[in-house]
């Protein structure tokens, strides 16, 4: 567990999962390297992008009070290369920029509408929260144009997704456990949720059972969590998406494809009437915070080079680009400039 040669062997594992499904040994190595991590760094300093990115949870509920500051300062000349170097983070990447409101903000100021259709959960993760809340809300408008009351929690919940790459298992155990002490009502009730981000609700389907492998509530939790694209085609098999006769290209994010499969979401593209083409363009290269940090820059923008980022940069303007990936956005946006759509905004 302290080898340094398995350390520096495991720094460029993307974490993506798909080694899982298509290894002929199905061996995990994104949970090897977490538990690995987690005994490498017992009693010592971790990276300091482990804390910048890792902690992202946090650091994004600080940056909520002051959005717009916290954007001027990342992208002044000399205070930004300063926030980059003491965060780890390559200064060839541009920071993602903080939403002037949250999603969760937004939906205090809105409250729930009242409808008599079913109860279901929306997962408001970081990333959609505080930097992409547009995404959540076109989420909103699609399950209640779908017949669904839409309930959102009022705590502030994390699944601790980054934490993992960075083998910081007792925080996200911790995160893991406060969402289900928090959640045991809707949990028992048997609400639905629906999550948007990916990595996060591959988090639900599978680290969190390896970690509360007996927990009655993770159990129930894990069966009922939904990507958007899954909950429509499974508990709204009536719900009729308007018409969108337009092209577009489709990333697949790497969790969805390994850890959630693909199905769903192509049903429902197809539903909608799109001409769109699926990529087999494999990770994205970002890969979370992989891509942000200062040693792994050139190897995340070759990863996206390969199929990914030529493929956008040889579509039409007029031609949508579909990626749910919170860092695949990203990588699209910071590497050709053009704006990739969640499956809720394309709805």
């Amino acid at each position: 567990w302290k080898s340094e040669p398995v350390r520096e062997a495991l720094d460029l594992c993307l974490a993506c999962k798909g080694c899982r499904t298509e290894c002929p040994m199905n061996v995990d190595m994104a949970t090897y390297k977490a538990e690995f991590l987690s005994h490498y760094y017992e009693g010592r300093i971790r990276p300091r992008h482990a804390y910048a990115m890792g902690l992202i949870y946090w650091w994004a509920r600080a940056a909520s009070f002051a959005p717009g500051f916290v954007n001027l300062l990342s992208r002044a000349p000399i205070v930004g290369d300063l926030i980059k170097f003491a965060g780890g983070i390559s200064r060839r990447r541009d920071m993602p920029s903080f939403a002037p409101q949250t999603f969760k903000a937004w939906w205090r100021r809105r409250g729930p509408t009242r409808s008599s259709g079913p109860r279901v959960l929306l997962w408001p993760d970081t990333f959609n929260n505080h930097f992409h809340p547009q995404t959540a809300i076109a989420a909103v408008e699609v399950l209640e144009d779908a017949g669904f009351h839409v309930v959102v929690p009022r705590q502030s919940l994390c699944c601790g997704r980054p934490l993992y790459d960075f083998g910081m298992l007792d925080t996200a155990k911790g995160l893991l456990r406060q969402t289900l002490d928090a959640l045991r009502p809707e949990i028992e009730a048997g609400t639905p949720v629906v999550g948007l981000e990916p990595s996060c609700v591959a988090v639900f389907r599978d680290e969190m059972m390896n970690l509360f492998p007996m927990d009655e509530d993770a159990k129930r939790f894990s069966a009922n969590i939904f990507l958007l694209s899954e909950f429509l085609e499974r508990k709204a098999p009536n719900y009729r998406p308007p018409k969108l006769p337009k092209k577009a290209l489709v990333h697949k994010h790497c969790h969805h494809e390994h850890v959630m499969k693909f199905d769903d979401e192509n049903a429902v593209l197809k539903r909608l009437g799109l001409d769109y083409e699926l990529l087999d363009s494999g990770c994205c290269g970002l890969a979370g915070s992989f891509g942000f940090e200062e040693g792994h820059y050139d190897v995340s923008v070759a990863v996206g080079e390969r199929v990914l980022l030529p493929a956008v940069r040889a579509a039409a303007p007029e031609t949508l680009i579909i990626s749910d990936g919170f860092s695949c956005r990203e990588q699209i946006a910071g590497l050709t400039g053009r704006g990739a759509l969640h499956l809720a905004q394309v709805i």
